[in-house]
């Protein structure tokens, strides 16, 4: 996280208010742009969920924006 400066506020508000949700396997994945932040492109967070627990396993931003647009 310390490398892209990602926030811990920039994981909850992925998880909580996502542009695009998927799932392989038990991981969830949350997809969210920010255009003030990450140079526009979107942030992904890979986590699992256990009843109220959330165990983030990997976050970083995308290398191109949401639908493959450059």
């Amino acid at each position: 996280m310390r490398l892209y400066g990602i926030r811990v506020d920039d994981l909850y508000q992925t998880i909580e208010s996502a542009d695009f949700r998927d799932a392989e396997e038990n991981k969830l994945i949350a997809v969210k742009s920010s255009p003030k932040r990450f140079t526009e492109y979107p942030l992904k967070v890979v986590y699992e969920k256990s009843g109220r627990d959330i165990f983030v396993i990997t976050v970083y931003p995308l290398k191109k924006a949401l639908g493959g647009k450059p």
